[in-house]
């Protein structure tokens, strides 16, 4: 598992296994965020798998799957849950559509849409071509 932070609160990460949700929980984070489709990738776990560990380990889970972009329900979605400013991690097949619902998600709060890039770019996240 490699964590990638965006924030000083949101980090995004590869598709986890459900067997690192006691180690997230150990390390301070209260919610994750699956950004991943169900059957993206063969032997995937499946959302249900993936929300049963994470309440097990005491983290607050949320599942909301992103195609290509994400649409503005999804960004709306995913600002709502950051709102509170718990520690969340996020995560996709690689990282990417998770970055970019962190980014635009944080650009309908108002934030600078060049400062949201160079934090993605920090952790390894080209955002250039995502509409912020």
């Amino acid at each position: 598992m490699t964590l990638r932070a965006l924030s000083p609160t949101v980090s995004v990460s590869a598709q986890l296994s459900p067997d690192v949700m006691p180690a997230l929980a150990a390390s301070g984070f209260g919610r994750v965020i699956s950004n991943r489709p169900d059957g993206e990738d063969p032997g995937q776990p499946t959302v249900a798998v993936m929300e049963a560990a994470a309440r097990d380990a005491g983290l607050a889970f949320a599942w909301i799957p992103v195609t290509g972009l994400p649409g503005p329900d999804q960004v709306a979605a995913v600002a709502e849950l950051l709102a509170d400013g718990a520690p969340t991690v996020m995560f996709c097949r690689s990282g990417m559509r998770s970055a970019a619902a962190w980014a635009m998600a944080e650009r309908l709060k108002g934030a600078d849409s060049q400062e949201l890039r160079a934090a993605a770019a920090a952790a390894g996240y080209d955002l250039g071509r995502v509409p912020l």
